[in-house]
């Protein structure tokens, strides 16, 4: 049997009707000329490297809370000193 390299693009849509559209494994391959086996491994490694990507996500969820609680912060401590000043201006003037 000849081995054939599939391009990126290929694996990509084929793991997407699996993934995304919810096509059985074997009509997929079977329609495009894969074997099952081959279409699962590349299956699992999509799910595999999502799954880092997931990791990924929740620590820039996590960075983006404690970056708005710090944004909200800072803008409290910016309002009282503005009314600070006005107050201490109105004081002196």
């Amino acid at each position: 049997m000849q081995r054939t390299k599939h391009t990126a693009e290929f694996k990509t849509e084929a793991v997407k009707q699996v993934i995304d559209k919810g096509h059985a494994v074997v009509d997929v391959a079977a329609r495009l000329g894969l074997s099952e086996g081959l279409l699962y491994t590349w299956v699992r490694k999509s799910k595999a490297a999502d799954g880092t990507t997931m990791g990924d996500m929740r620590a820039m969820q996590a960075e983006l809370v404690k970056l708005k609680a710090e944004l909200r912060r800072t803008t409290e401590e910016r309002d009282i000193l503005k009314k600070a000043a006005a107050y201490f201006a109105k004081q002196s003037g």
